[in-house]
């Protein structure tokens, strides 16, 4: 995997003030969420979404590349690759906890809807560390590729599918009961993010080589006619109705960066939105109202209105925001 490719998968983003992009708007009033956004910097920072206020900045690791919530709200879970390990943060608190080691270069986190495992990528060993969440310990790793970089979990909490970034292009889906990997699905080369369906039929694979979003049947594991996103995707998340996956691309030199949204129903793709060059993630609020873009070189996140697909006026985010997660307000 190259550095370039690495550099545009590790992202994934933002949700700082979700005020801006709706509270100005009319209408009802947004729902509150708070964000954790963790950055290259080995922070994670505390937004409340609707006032855009920083409730807090945590010290976790020195370079975190992921970051996961658990369903009670209760732990965040955040990937450290400068230790090769995650740092659960208790939310109550605020407060980091020990450092769990999963493999080396650690680049993906994923929950299990009972909240009871967290399953982490570890690029450079190529395999999934499981850690139980309430003892904080990790498992035996499952071999997933040769540098799995993303993970998604199907609503039932049976399968996660990972993605590995290289030439040959594989998605790998893990039987979760058994701890055991199935055969590997093709895709497009360097698949750098997966999204699951809230009805969990469908996962979607955005790969960065052939600047293509392929859908892979979670009932026989068959991938479908791959849909063109634009430029390469680096990111991509789908909306809670189901209906749109956005998709983050980066093109050229400069990273030239948009969002392109695809009506998942049709696969018809809408006109690319501007947003700040080389984004490396999305993410959309729990509500589905907004969509937030990070930006990793000029450091912002952008919002854009799901209900329009309108950006608004871009936030400064810290130094190299790399991921996000929400819990309610």
């Amino acid at each position: 995997m190259t550095n370039g490719v690495r550099i545009a998968a590790s992202g994934i983003m933002l949700v700082l003030l979700a005020s801006c992009s709706t509270a100005s708007s009319g209408g009802p009033a947004p729902e509150p969420f708070t964000a954790y956004v963790a950055d290259g910097k080995g922070t994670v920072t505390v937004f409340n979404t609707v006032t855009g206020t920083v409730l807090e900045t945590i010290k976790a690791g020195d370079e975190n590349r992921a970051i996961a919530i658990t369903p009670d709200a209760r732990t965040a879970y955040v990937a450290d690759v400068s230790s090769d390990t995650v740092i659960p943060i208790d939310i109550a608190t605020r407060t980091p906890g020990k450092q769990i080691k999963a493999g080396k270069y650690p680049d993906g986190i994923a929950i299990t809807p009972d909240g009871k495992t967290a399953y982490v990528t570890s690029a450079d060993s190529g395999t999934v560390t499981p850690i139980d969440t309430a003892t904080n310990t990790a498992g035996k790793p499952i071999q997933a590729g040769a540098s799995p970089v993303a993970i998604a979990i199907t609503p039932d909490g049976k399968t996660a599918y990972v993605a590995d970034d290289t030439g040959s292009g594989t998605v790998t889906p893990i039987d979760i009961a058994t701890s055991t990997a199935g055969k590997p699905v093709k895709v497009g080369a360097y698949p750098l993010a997966v999204a699951i369906a809230p009805d969990g039929k469908t996962a979607y694979v955005a790969s960065y080589g052939p600047g293509t979003v392929t859908p892979i049947d979670t009932a026989t594991n068959i991938a479908g006619r791959p849909v063109k996103a634009g430029a390469p995707p680096t990111a991509i998340a789908i909306t809670p109705d189901g209906k749109t996956a956005y998709v983050t691309c980066s093109k050229g030199q400069h990273g030239s960066g948009t969002v392109t949204a695809i009506r998942l129903a049709t696969g018809a793709v809408a006109r690319p939105v501007k947003v700040g060059a080389f984004p490396a993630a999305v993410a959309i609020t729990p509500d589905g109202k907004t969509a937030y873009v990070a930006s990793s070189l000029p450091n912002i996140v952008t919002p854009i209105q799901t209900a329009t697909d309108t950006a608004g006026i871009p936030i400064n985010a810290g130094l190299f925001p790399l991921a996000i997660a929400f819990t309610p307000g």
